[in-house]
């Protein structure tokens, strides 16, 4: 085999093996370089590590934390994946922003936050505004199912203004146009619930600003 022969196959499996970590197509910007934690800040004193292309988060002070982008986003598409390994929920926060520290629960967060539950039937995807009004939109039933515990699940996310859509694992979650938002922009963020356990994945973030 000549020498051009021999890099071609080289060259295709390379391709293979890094396509999740390639935008998925132009005007998309990765937020997380697969090797440290640069563009992000860590609010609070819970664990946050990169590990093997991933970022981990895991329960240490048994309090919320945040690990949210240094820049703000107001209208976007976002597709992540994430694994959960062990109970107690997590999520990912839309046009947000870190509003104090309580010695008891650490940070306080205001935004909207995307569901992460490791179980079936626990409302990933679902909306949830923190500092506010809670449940917002619920997903559909057969958005409750699409989970795939223990494995990565992908997560896409379109806000446009007020009008905000998830999908997992390419299932649509909710369809909701919120009649009251608090913000119109805000920091992206990445949740450790409180309460200890929690130990969640994510790798290959990227966004698409409209």
């Amino acid at each position: 085999m000549n020498g051009i022969g021999a890099i071609l196959p080289a060259l295709l499996f390379l391709g293979i093996a890094g396509a999740a970590r390639v935008p998925p197509s132009s005007g998309w910007v990765s937020l997380f370089n697969g090797k440290d934690l640069t563009g992000w800040k860590n609010n609070g004193a819970e664990k946050w590590v990169v590990e093997q292309g991933t970022i981990l988060c895991e329960s240490a002070a048994n309090k919320y934390g945040y690990l949210t982008t240094e820049k703000t986003y107001r209208d976007f598409n976002l597709r992540l994946k994430f694994k959960g390994e062990a109970a107690g929920n997590s999520g990912v926060f839309l046009h947000s922003r870190i509003t104090g520290s309580n010695p008891e629960h650490g940070p306080d967060i205001e935004g909207i936050q995307v569901e992460v539950d490791p179980s079936v039937g626990k409302h990933t995807g679902g909306l949830y505004e923190s500092g506010g009004r809670g449940w917002v939109k619920m997903p559909t039933a057969e958005g409750e199912q699409a989970l795939k515990p223990g494995e990565w699940n992908d997560l896409e996310v379109s806000v446009q203004g007020a009008h905000i859509v998830t999908r997992l694992n390419g299932v649509t979650i909710v369809d909701f146009t919120d009649e009251a938002p608090k913000f119109a922009d805000g920091v992206i963020g990445l949740q450790i619930h409180t309460g200890g356990g929690v130990r969640m994945r994510w790798k290959d973030i990227f966004i698409q600003e409209k």
